[in-house]
């Protein structure tokens, strides 16, 4: 676990946008370090990762887990993948941003 205060509990008390809104601090992140230095790209992309796992892991949105698992999935297609989606990460960059917005 990289984000061990959350994962102890923290993580559960925020908000469906706060936690959406702290995942997307990530994917910026990875914006930011994706034509530079490879080791911060990698760390940012593990932890957004263990954010989007945190969410899944919360009882509380189960109605939305297909959305969030494939927010996931789409990651990991525009990091690694084939880009099945024809997505980038300045899209889902867009997509996370608002959550943020709702959350402040």
């Amino acid at each position: 676990m990289i984000h061990t205060d959350l994962a102890n509990g923290r993580w559960f008390t925020m908000t469906f946008a706060e936690q959406m809104g702290n995942t997307g601090s990530e994917i910026h992140r990875l914006v930011l370090s994706q034509n530079g230095d490879k080791n911060r790209f990698d760390s940012a992309f593990d932890r957004a990762l263990e954010l989007i796992d945190l969410t899944l892991a919360d009882p509380r949105w189960k109605k939305s887990y297909k959305e969030i698992a494939r927010v996931r999935e789409v990651l990991c297609d525009i990091c690694f993948g084939q880009s099945q989606y024809d997505t980038s990460l300045e899209n889902l960059d867009d997509y996370f941003f608002q959550f943020g917005l709702i959350a402040r």
